[in-house]
């Protein structure tokens, strides 16, 4: 099969019928880079969930958050953002080690219910290299706890994520806690998990 996307997505898309309706989307929809409205809206998310694999294909998905625009738009190829301080078990990190492809899924739940998908493949930054990139260096919102380390992601694809499903949610104000090891701010044991 010839065309853009993956030998699946084309197996896919010719199992039920989407051919034409795909190949619109991506003449339309997905870039090879972050255009001037993807580089603000990344600009001022708050958080974005990001999708990992290990060399067997092993699959994470994970949350990251922090002030509006904790994700650093270096330039219109490349991304980065800051690893803080979790639960010690470094599975999406684990993952890029193995496996350099990332997908980011940034989603707008508070004024325009869009969404922007990012593919590309990530490198982690160790301190020579975080050296290089004088935006990573200084935190210019001057609040929440120092990165242990930096992910810097060079964008392939980045194209919309419709808003029709996304909820509109108000904000209600939340005391972020950073690095704390305080169990009930942690969520505790919520899925009771342990005695």
């Amino acid at each position: 099969m010839a065309g853009p996307g993956s030998p699946g997505e084309q197996q896919a898309q010719a199992r039920f019928g989407t051919s034409v309706r795909a190949a619109a989307f991506y003449e339309h929809q997905v870039l090879t880079y972050l255009n001037q409205p993807m580089r603000a809206f990344i600009a001022r998310m708050e958080m974005v969930s990001i999708a990992t694999a290990d060399a067997r294909g092993h699959c994470d998905c994970s949350f990251r958050a922090g002030a509006p625009g904790f994700v650093r738009v270096l330039d219109e190829q490349t991304l980065a953002y800051p690893e803080y301080r979790g639960n010690g078990v470094l599975a999406s990190v684990g993952n890029l080690l193995e496996n350099p492809h990332i997908g980011m899924v940034f989603l707008d739940y508070f004024q325009t219910t869009v969404g922007l998908h990012v593919n590309g493949s990530a490198q982690v930054l160790n301190p020579q290299e975080i050296a290089a990139f004088p935006q990573l260096t200084a935190d210019p919102h001057d609040e929440g706890p120092t990165p242990k380390a930096w992910i810097l992601i060079r964008v392939e694809e980045a194209y919309i994520h419709c808003s029709k499903h996304v909820p509109l949610l108000a904000r209600r104000e939340k005391q972020i806690v950073w690095g704390t090891d305080d169990e009930r701010l942690k969520g505790g044991n919520f899925f009771k998990t342990k005695p």
